[in-house]
Order: structure tokens, then sequence, then C-alpha cells
């Protein structure tokens, strides 16, 4: 009796130690911080939703990659509307932003860039006519989505030069690309701003071959960030150290073609930043 009792109770010792390290193992799986990157999933080629419904495109698959290579954490992406996006990264309910955000003085105030991920130029999508400054648009008609890089260059053009004044009024969220190509398209609107990359991309999926992309000169005078594409974080503690975590591998993907591959297969082309822009 005495034998069979302490061959049970070493059996109990032996299941107990497994018990305590299977809940080691799980304790330490669940300690992953969880990141939550938020996109509006119908931006294309930046970021869209596949056949199967599966969110894609370059600026999702540039975070997959760096994320592979920062195990620490769990990524999870959410689509929303794009104007969602900033109020989450505001209320910490995300922590990265991934939507072919530019940069802009009054964003860098509130939120933190990564080193840019890709680089295009502006342009406009017109059904005729020529157009190469944003004062070539006086009196022309479009329609944006109030929280845009776009519309808010037309409201300060608008704002500096109200003798020639673009015609601009707003759309939802909801609102999709071949919408607004539509839009040009029946006369509606009389251009579209936005950049190249997609509009190229709209035009060779949807086939508007009766529209066409100009590239236009709407450089604010800021090299360092005229045509460049960022991830955004919370301007806090846990978004400088994402930053940085964040940027250190971008410097890596850079350096051996992984951002170039993912842009030639995306963008149809090499739209990655110089190296030097990887710090």
């Amino acid at each position: 009796m005495k034998k069979s009792l302490k061959l049970t109770l070493a059996a109990l010792a032996l299941l107990g130690a497994g018990t305590l390290a299977a809940c080691s193992n799980t304790s330490s799986s669940s300690s992953k911080e969880v990141i939550t990157i938020a996109t509006d999933g119908s931006t294309k080629p930046f970021a869209y939703s596949d056949s199967q419904g599966n969110v894609t495109g370059y600026d999702i698959e540039v975070a997959r990659a760096v994320f592979k290579k920062l195990p620490q954490y769990t990524v999870k992406f959410q689509v929303t509307d794009f104007s969602g996006i900033v109020p989450g990264i505001d209320s910490g309910r995300y922590q990265i932003g991934a939507n072919d955000f530019g940069w802009t003085k009054e964003r860098a105030e509130k939120y933190n860039f990564s080193s840019p991920i890709s680089k295009s130029n502006n342009a406009v999508l017109v059904k005729s006519g020529t157009y190469k400054t944003l004062a070539d648009l006086a009196g022309k008609t479009t329609i944006g989505n109030p929280a845009s890089n776009y519309s808010k260059e037309i409201q300060d053009w608008n704002t500096a030069n109200p003798d020639k004044k673009i015609n601009i009024s707003y759309s939802s969220d909801s609102t999709s690309i071949a919408t607004r190509f539509n839009q040009v398209e029946s006369g509606k609107i009389d251009f579209m701003l936005y950049d190249k990359i997609s509009l190229l991309s709209a035009i060779k999926d949807q086939g508007f071959d009766n529209l066409k992309v100009e590239s236009i000169n709407d450089q604010t005078g800021d090299p360092e960030h005229d045509g460049y594409e960022y991830f955004i974080f919370a301007k806090d503690t846990q978004g400088e150290k994402l930053q940085k975590e964040v940027n250190k591998v971008l410097a890596e993907l850079q350096s051996d073609g992984t951002l170039k591959k993912l842009s030639e297969k995306y963008f149809d082309g090499d739209f990655v930043p110089a190296a030097d822009k990887f710090k």
C-alpha cells in the first residue's frame, strides 16, 4: 500500500509539473503584445480586400513582413472607415495606421511617422484637357473625402488663392474609387486628384481606357515629405517604441530587396524610397 501510495503521489507530482509547464507556455504565448493595424481596405493597391475577402495590398504586406521579424507582437488588421483610423489611434483602439498616409505638419504634431515606405507623385484623372499645376484646375469641380490629404491640399490652395478657387464638394468614406472614376467619365466632376500609383492601377483593373492620368506639380516645397507615404503611430511611449522597432526592420527590408519585390508586385514598378530615407 505504501509503495502504491508513493507511486500515486509521484505520478501526481509529475502531472502537476506538466500542468505547470503547460500553464507557463500558455502564459508566455498570451503575453505577446497585440498590435492592431487599421486600414480602410479600399485604397487599392495600398490596402484592399482580395477575392476571398482577405485584406492585402502593398501597405498591408509590408506590415506583415515587418512584424514577421518582430515575433514579440501578435498583429491584427482592422478594416474601418478611413475617417475612423486617426480617431482610433487617438483612443488607443489601433496602434498603427496603414493606408497610404501622407505627411502633413498638422498630423506630425499629433502622430509619429515611420520611415517612408513608398514614393509616388500626385496626379489628376481627367477625361480631357491638360493640367500641370493646381492653378490649371481653377474653376474646375471635384469631389473628395474630407479626411484625405488630397482634399486638404485643395482646401489649402483655395485659402491661399481665393481668386483661383477649385470647386470641391465632399463624399462619404464609402464612396469607392470606381465611383469617382465614373463621376469623371460622366462629366459630373472634372477631375480627381489622387496619387499616380492608385490611378494607374484602377485604370488597368477597371478598364477606363477613355480617361487619362496626368502628373501634376503640386509640390509644397517640402522635398523631405512630398510624394512619400508612411505608417502612422500614436505620439506616446508605445507609439515611439513601435516607431523605432518598425523603422529598424523597414531598413532591413529595403536593404534585402523585400520592399522592391512587394512594390513590383503591387505597383508594377519600383517605388521604394532610397536607402538614405530609412534611418
